[in-house]
């Protein structure tokens, strides 16, 4: 099966991004995670976004806050989808710099943008993305989805009855 990549700009992003890694892994979906800063290990940023392609890999998520440049990059170097996770940092201006950062991206160079801390959303994403070539994920995400409604409808239930 194919992999996704999750990547970040450093391990204080891990709790938001942990989120998308455990949606991956409920659907058994191979995760390659990395730490790759767009400002302090550029030279790993391009080495991964420029050959993440040849290792099997077929969608990024890539999480960042501040200035939230990690995502557009990896976009701007790698053939492949990417999904881009706005991070609220310490240093974020209520989150609202990183998602504009990921979320206004020139023409030719798209990443789709999820909410503000929204990894769990980048997750099922990037799984819907590879379920698009692969019938087996596709029933799982179909699963996924049913239990999604039943959730509500048992919810309304318990709401009734008070």
């Amino acid at each position: 099966m194919s992999k996704v990549a999750i990547v970040m700009g450093s391990t204080s992003d891990l709790p938001v991004m942990q989120d998308a890694l455990d949606v991956l892994e409920g659907f058994g979906i191979p995760v390659e995670l990395d730490i790759v800063s767009a400002h302090r290990t550029p030279e790993k940023l391009f080495d991964f976004s420029k050959n993440a392609h040849t290792r099997g890999i077929s969608v990024i998520i890539a999480g960042a806050g501040g200035a939230a440049h990690l995502p557009g990059m990896v976009a701007s170097l790698s053939p492949l989808p990417v999904i881009g996770v706005p991070v609220k940092s310490r240093n974020s201006i209520d989150g609202w710099d990183s998602v504009l950062s990921i979320l206004q991206m020139p023409g030719g160079v798209p990443v789709a943008t999820v909410a503000l801390d929204g990894a769990k959303n980048a997750g099922i994403l990037a799984a819907q993305i590879l379920a698009s070539q692969n019938e087996a994920l596709l029933e799982k995400i179909i699963a996924f989805k049913e239990g999604l409604k039943e959730k509500v409808i048992e919810g309304a239930k318990s709401v009734a009855k008070k």
